[in-house]
């Protein structure tokens, strides 16, 4: 099993130490504030033991998490690991930094890739002798429940390392998938920019209630969603298939779309959509909520590994 390093011991860290060392992989975690890692070690021991209670590992909690060490400098974290993954502040000047450390402490064989939601590989590599072993990894919160990671090289990433990489997440249980050039906000954050937007503006517009625009998609689109993609489901919507769904529906959802202008997050809406949510949850209790969320998730992916495909 390779030994993998977590550099940035925050909520991503953490979730990606469960990754990694539910799949069997040694992993050593460091971040540069201290006692940051051994808060995340605490909430890390019980994710695991929610994991094991909704049948989500094999292991006992205790026997994962012993694959879990604390190291007390980034030359120890990196010491022997086949795999970096970076997981610091979304500031381009700090990954710059890291990277350059990374690059200078890791052998030519090792794989550093960055778990940014945002900032593109070629942005923060381009400099450094090893960066053609560099990439981005970017999973989705929290990634021990959603799988998902876009892999997203920069244009001198070696293809080699992306397949490498790709080979590795398949084998901790996650699903790749891989871009084929860097775009702002890579895939995900687009489609989710596209949907979040939108709401946004239903609400600015005086269309609908923020409480009634989440329940379209946590009772609507998000149920069809949870099992199948956007194209998967325009496919089955009508009976031709997408040349079909097309043909009917090309004219109204074009035009749909012409109406959507950019949306920029003006302080007003901003305001009236928060005021809305925390009516219904106080900020105190966002932390709670998260981790409704996951069992609520835990739930989710157990129903459906136990279904077909």
């Amino acid at each position: 099993m390779e030994r993998i390093a977590v550099v940035g011991a925050g909520l991503i860290g953490g979730a990606w130490a469960i990754v990694f060392a539910r799949a069997g992989h040694a992993v050593r975690v460091w971040d540069p504030v201290e006692g940051a890692a051994a808060r995340t070690m605490a909430v890390v021991a019980e994710r695991l033991a929610d994991l094991a209670a909704a049948g989500l590992i094999s292991e006992a909690p205790d026997a994962v998490a012993a694959r879990i060490g604390i190291a007390a400098t980034l030359e120890d974290c990196v010491q022997g690991a086949q795999h970096v993954q970076e997981n610091g502040p979304e500031r381009v000047e700090l990954k710059r930094e890291t990277f350059a450390r990374l690059d200078a402490l890791c052998g030519p064989e090792v794989v550093l890739a960055s778990s940014t939601s945002g900032i593109p590989a070629s942005a923060f590599t381009e400099g450094l002798a090893g960066r053609a072993r560099c990439l981005v990894a970017h999973p989705v919160n929290p990634p021990y429940l959603v799988p998902l990671v876009e892999l997203v090289g920069a244009p001198w990433t070696d293809p080699a390392v992306i397949a490498r990489t790709r080979a590795l997440m398949e084998r901790v249980g996650q699903v790749p998938v891989t871009a084929m050039k860097e775009t702002r906000g890579f895939v995900l954050n687009r489609l989710q920019a596209a949907l979040v937007a939108e709401a946004f503006r239903l609400v600015r517009d005086g269309v609908m209630s923020v409480e009634d625009v989440d329940a379209c998609v946590k009772d609507g689109l998000g149920l069809r969603w949870s099992f199948m993609g956007p194209f998967e489901t325009i496919d089955m919507n009508a009976p031709g298939g997408v040349a079909d769904y097309a043909a009917r529906f090309g004219g109204l959802m074009g035009g749909i779309t012409e109406e959507q202008t950019p949306f920029h997050y003006d302080a007003g809406t901003v305001a009236k959509v928060d005021a809305a949510r925390r009516a219904l949850l106080p900020r105190e209790a966002i932390g709670q909520r998260s981790g409704w969320r996951d069992r609520r998730l835990m739930a989710l992916i157990a129903h459906k590994r136990g279904q077909p495909g």
